[in-house]
């Protein structure tokens, strides 16, 4: 990790989403200045990969990286399968569950200097990750640096015409908040947009479980 922590990484390291990851479980949310709260499935991202996360283990190709890897499902079930993974998180407890899981991780921003860049086959966004920063389209230059040429970004989006850049905090829904940061959400057809400007020139959309996911090549 660099030196100074920054407002998002001083966030998610706030005790409502370390509390959460060590118990497994929410509630835990995501909470605009306006009063709504979006859910986050804390409790799913502990499991083992499910139906929908099958369609993207199914689509990575080479060694992938995770970025924000939470406790790390995608990352023990690909070193299972003898898959060269690493996960990159902000928060350690998200890194120590991964490491127990049996997957490899990094406590570290996307934005930090990270192994292997521009080598990794495959790269995902997946649960919610295209908002870290609240700059889509700095996060997406940021994994096209991150990935092989000839490789592939997989993102999990929100609904069709979602596009919005918010500050949030984390709310455990029982008064304890965290700090302020800035957050995204995304749906496939602002996505396609924010993807042309970084560099990504095809993207190919699937549903899973309802899931949604894009697939974003150069």
């Amino acid at each position: 990790m660099t030196a100074q922590l920054s407002e998002p990484v001083r966030a998610w390291r706030a005790d409502p989403y370390a509390d959460a990851l060590r118990a497994g479980r929410g509630p835990l949310y995501l909470r605009r200045p306006d009063g709504w709260l979006l859910p986050l499935d804390v409790a799913r991202w502990c499991a083992e990969p499910d139906e929908a996360d099958a369609t993207v283990l199914a689509r990575c190709r080479g060694p992938v990286l995770d970025i924000g890897c939470g406790p790390g499902r995608m990352v023990a079930a690909l070193a299972r399968l003898g898959r060269p993974a690493l996960g990159v998180d902000v928060m350690p407890a998200a890194v120590e569950r991964t490491v127990r899981a049996g997957g490899s991780a990094l406590c570290r921003s996307v934005f930090d200097p990270l192994p292997s860049e521009g080598r990794w086959g495959t790269v995902l966004l997946i649960d919610g990750n295209i908002g870290i920063g609240g700059d889509p389209v700095a996060l997406l230059r940021r994994a096209a640096r991150l990935t092989d040429p000839r490789g592939s970004l997989l993102v999990e989006v929100a609904a069709p015409d979602v596009d919005e850049r918010v500050e949030v905090h984390l709310d455990d829904g029982d008064g304890a908040w965290g700090a302020p940061f800035p957050w995204a959400r995304v749906g496939a057809r602002a996505l396609g947009v924010h993807a042309a400007a970084a560099g990504w020139s095809r993207a190919v959309a699937w549903e899973a479980a309802d899931r949604r996911f894009v697939r974003l090549t150069r």
